[in-house]
């Protein structure tokens, strides 16, 4: 006979599966079921953590237990930063990733702060720039809802945004278009940009910082983005909740032989 937190566990995990608990809403507190005689304190805690564990629920402080989103977001690849969204429009990345995935959004569900700081390591090689050298950090959170999904965090030259909008630490995007239209207006058009992607296991503060449950790995994004002539206008750091999104890619598969033959 099953102990009595997992008979109470099966009959949420049903009750979430057929929808009776919808993504995104809050299971009773645990007082609740002690209440109505679902069992302990400890029990309804045992049935909460196997619900975590099995990934239909996230339970951070402040927000309860709350039914994770079950699809996750699409995550454009090259079609996100295409020009024709935000230099003709107005939707920035993290907009055209909602719009493909269907899904609603606000521009205030991305908060950030700009701060100068002195280039580490990484951001001195993803810059161009010498270790050490003041550079311009614009750091963004975003959220679906009160759900985050991921942060990015972007740098700078101070020489290309001094006195911009990227520089403006005002809720939402950069303006109309956000930072590449900014970038563009002053003369840094976009032109290629580099993405490098890894998984791996979230410090404990991540794990607070994105409200992760218990074992979810984390995708680290590392984008440099370039004009046409190789300077270097961005380098951004962005850490992903991996079940949140599903990354997309649509691209022209290249034939370097053929390149050659008709160069010749």
């Amino acid at each position: 006979m099953a102990p009595k937190w997992r008979e109470l566990a099966d009959r949420l995990a049903e009750q979430i599966r057929s929808g009776e608990y919808a993504p995104g809403a809050q299971l009773p507190q645990i007082r609740e079921l002690v209440e109505v005689g679902e069992g302990s304190k400890e029990t309804v805690h045992k049935a909460y953590k196997a619900l975590e564990a099995e990934g239909l629920v996230t339970s951070t402080r402040g927000h309860g237990t709350v039914v994770r989103l079950r699809t996750p977001l699409k995550r454009l690849g090259i079609a996100r930063y295409d020009k024709a969204k935000w230099r003709d429009g107005d939707e920035v990345a993290f907009i055209a990733d909602r719009v493909a995935s269907g899904r609603a959004y606000n521009r205030n569900e991305q908060t950030q702060t700009v701060s100068r700081v002195e280039a580490n390591t990484l951001i001195a090689e993803g810059l161009g720039v010498p270790i050490g050298s003041e550079v311009y950090a614009r750091a963004r959170l975003v959220k679906e809802g009160t759900q985050p999904t991921h942060s990015l965090t972007s740098y700078y030259r101070p020489e290309h945004v001094e006195r911009t909008r990227i520089v403006d630490p005002t809720p939402g995007p950069a303006g109309r278009g956000g930072g590449y239209r900014v970038l563009y207006d002053a003369g840094y058009e976009i032109d290629h940009m580099r993405e490098t992607l890894f998984a791996r296991v979230p410090t404990a503060d991540e794990v607070q910082f994105l409200q992760l449950p218990p074992g979810e790995p984390v995708v680290e994004l590392h984008r440099t983005t370039y004009t046409a002539d190789g300077t270097v206008v961005e380098f951004a750091v962005g850490l992903h909740a991996a079940s949140r999104f599903a990354w997309e890619y649509d691209f022209k598969v290249p034939d370097s032989a053929q390149d050659r033959k008709e160069q010749q």
